[in-house]
């Protein structure tokens, strides 16, 4: 009874140190602006439903309801990847992330990880109100492809935050490159497996669903591809240490 009692407290005791760690990291990762990032994302997401019902005639669907949850997403995991590593800097907990050997790797994985879990609690939960106020769709189907853009914004803004290393310079860089997928999106890669904001839900002929599904899987392939490989590459920029110090 005793070891039980034993291996319970040791148990709580873990998870009360993971979770005061996870909440630590959250709150580094956004600078203490968690909250507002967080009313700034749904002022978006109802301005945007807003604007769509004054201006369609139609209820949204889930093809429209994706590009609406698509937003506040970015937007959510934009300033993150964009300023973590100038607040490392500003802060000086760069240097004490150098003192330690390869243990700092593991810390901004863990921030990595922290801030897309952050960024998917969230839409799970506008995503459930979009479901039971505005359409029927799957929310697992939903969350699940607007994780793959996430991420990839998320890795590909750590990775230029590591070449800038300036928190305004790889913003000003991410908002340019975003502008133009997003141009690009709407005309040469509208249909492509390369277009970043490529959307799953788009409503096709059932001839074009086989090419859908296709453009869908490769799209989603290459997009955990890019992430994985910006991840890396951020990571082996930052064994540089005369760069950042």
């Amino acid at each position: 009874m005793t070891t039980n009692n034993q291996s319970s407290t040791s148990l709580l005791g873990k998870l009360s140190t993971i979770i005061t760690f996870l909440r630590y990291n959250a709150s580094n990762i956004f600078a203490g602006k968690f909250f507002y990032f967080l009313g700034l994302a749904v002022a978006i997401y109802f301005t945007v439903i807003i604007i769509y019902v004054l201006d369609e005639a139609l209820p949204p669907d889930a093809e429209v309801i994706y590009y609406m949850l698509l937003v506040p997403s970015v937007l959510l995991v934009f300033y993150p990847s964009c300023y973590s590593i100038q607040a490392d800097v500003d802060s000086r907990m760069i240097e004490t992330l150098f003192g330690i050997p390869d243990y700092r790797y593991k810390v901004w994985l863990v921030r990595n990880l922290t801030q897309y879990g952050v960024v998917i609690i969230l839409l799970s939960g506008l995503a459930i109100l979009s479901r039971f106020a505005i359409a029927e769709f799957s929310i697992t189907m939903m969350l699940y492809h607007l994780l793959f853009p996430v991420i990839f914004i998320g890795s590909l803004g750590f990775l230029t935050s590591t070449i800038s290393r300036s928190g305004n310079g790889t913003a000003v860089i991410m908002v340019i490159v975003l502008m133009v997928f997003w141009i690009l999106s709407a005309d040469v890669l509208e249909e492509s497996r390369w277009n970043l904001f490529f959307n799953p839900f788009e409503k096709v002929d059932m001839y074009q669903t086989v090419m859908l599904e296709a453009n869908t899987f490769y799209n989603r392939v290459y997009l955990i591809v890019g992430s994985i490989i910006a991840t890396m590459l951020a990571l082996l920029r930052l064994q540089k240490r005369e760069r950042f110090i």
